[in-house]
C-alpha cells in the first residue's frame, strides 16, 4: 500500500528528508510557504559539520556536490578583544571538520536533486485536521486540502505542526543579535576586512560582542550580540534605521574603530533577531502520523548546530522509514529515540557556546573553548 507524506518546510531539514526517501525509491510532497526558492535571500555561511550534516549529505549522495560549494579559507577563526588586539588566530588548515559554504547554495544543490513537482510553493499551512488511524488533511491558505498518512513539521521554530504533539513555545533567551552587512570590503573597509580576517571574527566582553564572518565576493556578514530584555528590542525595532543603528553603536562606544565601522558602515537597515528556544529536553508522547525535525523539534541557541542537525533529522527520518517499509510507527519511534537525547546534548552544548562568548569570563572563555576543541580534535 502506497502511503502519502507531507513534509511541511522546505528548508534544509525539510528538503534532506525528501531527497533521502526519493534515494530510497519513497515519494513525498514538500508543502512551502514561500511564493518560490527565491522569495527571500537564504542567509550567509554555515558550517557543515563532519559528525552531522556530512553524514546526512553523504546519505543523499549529494557529498561530492557539496564539496564543490565549499568556500575556501572559511574555517578560519580569529577571537580579539574590545581594542582589537588578537587573542587567538586559527587558520584554516583544512582539517577542521567544519568546512563553509553558502546557505542558499546548499539550499539549491537539495532543491535541485528532487523530481519536479516534489516541492509545492505558495502552500502556506492553515490547518491539520485528525482523521483516524495517523492519517490527516492539511489545509491550506490558498483553500487547498491534501490528505497524508505521515505529516513532517520542518516549519521551523514558529511551527505549525508542532501544537499536534507539544503545547511547548520558544522563550526569548535574552539575547538579540542584529544583523549588518559590509561589501567589496577589502577596498572599501580594508581595515574592518584586516580585522575579521579570512574567516570568522570573534569579539566580545560580557553581555556584548560583534561576529562576523568573510563572505565570498569580499562581503563581511555581521551579528552584533546583546544581552537586552525585550523593552529593549522592542525600542530599536520602533527606531528609524539610522536612529537603530546609531543606538547600536552605541552599545560599543570605545571599541577599536575598526569593529566598530562593522555596525557604524553597515549598508543594509540593521536587522534585530531575538534569539528564541525550546526547552532543551523537548520531547513529545509518539502521536500516530505526525513527527518534527529541525527547529520545530530543538530550537536551540546559534552555536553552528541548527542547519546540521536539521540535516541529520531528516537524513535519519528518511532512512527510519525506508528501514521499516510498511510500518510508520516503527519508523517514526526509531527516529525518535535517537533525537530525544541528540538534541537534548545539542542544546546543552549551544547554551554552553553561547555563555562562553558571553558570560562573564568573554573574551577569554571563547578563547579557552577553541583551545580545549582544537586539542580534542587532535586525540
Amino acid at each position: 500500500m502506497t502511503r502519502t507524506i507531507a513534509i511541511v518546510g522546505a528548508g534544509l531539514g525539510g528538503l534532506m528528508l525528501a531527497r533521502v526517501l526519493h534515494v530510497h525509491g519513497i515519494a513525498s510532497t514538500v508543502y512551502e510557504a514561500e511564493a518560490s526558492a527565491t522569495a527571500r535571500t537564504q542567509g550567509g555561511m554555515l558550517d557543515i559539520h563532519e559528525d552531522s550534516g556530512q553524514i546526512a549529505l553523504k546519505a543523499a549522495r549529494l557529498h561530492d556536490g557539496f564539496v564543490r560549494l565549499i568556500h575556501p579559507g572559511g574555517q578560519a577563526s580569529r577571537v580579539l578583544d574590545r581594542t582589537g588586539a588578537v587573542l587567538l588566530d586559527q587558520p584554516d588548515d583544512g582539517n577542521g571538520g567544519r568546512p563553509e559554504v553558502r546557505r542558499g547554495e546548499l539550499r539549491r544543490l537539495l532543491l535541485d536533486s528532487l523530481p519536479a513537482g516534489t516541492v509545492q510553493w505558495g502552500r502556506k499551512l492553515a490547518s491539520v485536521t485528525a482523521l483516524g488511524g495517523g492519517r490527516h488533511a492539511v489545509s491550506f491558505a490558498d483553500g487547498t486540502t491534501a490528505m497524508t498518512d505521515l505529516l513532517v513539521g520542518a516549519d521551523g521554530a514558529w511551527s505549525k505542526v508542532r501544537p499536534l504533539l507539544s503545547d511547548a513555545k520558544p522563550a526569548y533567551i535574552g539575547t538579540t543579535f542584529v544583523e549588518t552587512h559590509l561589501s567589496d570590503a577589502d577596498v572599501r573597509h580594508p581595515a574592518s576586512a584586516q580585522a575579521v580576517g579570512g574567516g570568522a571574527l570573534f569579539a566580545m566582553v560580557p553581555g556584548k560582542g560583534l561576529f562576523a564572518h568573510r563572505e565570498p565576493d569580499g562581503v563581511l556578514h555581521t551579528y552584533v550580540a546583546l544581552r537586552k530584555p525585550t523593552a529593549w528590542v522592542s525600542e530599536i525595532e520602533a527606531a528609524e534605521p539610522s536612529a537603530a543603528r546609531h543606538r547600536v553603536a552605541a552599545e560599543f562606544e570605545g571599541w577599536d574603530l575598526a569593529l566598530t565601522a562593522l555596525i557604524t558602515d553597515g549598508e543594509t537597515d540593521p536587522v534585530l533577531r531575538p534569539i528564541h528556544a525550546l526547552p532543551s529536553d523537548h520531547r513529545w508522547a509518539r502521536l500516530s502520523g505526525v513527527t518534527l525535525l529541525g527547529d520545530a523539534a530543538h530550537l536551540m541557541a546559534p552555536a553552528g548546530d541548527g542547519a546540521n542537525l536539521a540535516m541529520l533529522d531528516g537524513a535519519e527520518l528518511g532512512a527510519s522509514i525506508a528501514g521499516h517499509s510498511g510500518d510508520l510507527e516503527a519508523a517514526l519511534a526509531a527516529y525518535e529515540e535517537k533525537l530525544f537525547p541528540r538534541s537534548a546534548a545539542a542544546a546543552a552544548g549551544a547554551a554552553e557556546v553561547l555563555d562562553a562568548c558571553l558570560g562573564d569570563e568573554a573574551p577569554h572563555s571563547l578563547v579557552r573553548f577553541f583551545d580545549q576543541a582544537r586539542s580534542a580534535a587532535r586525540r
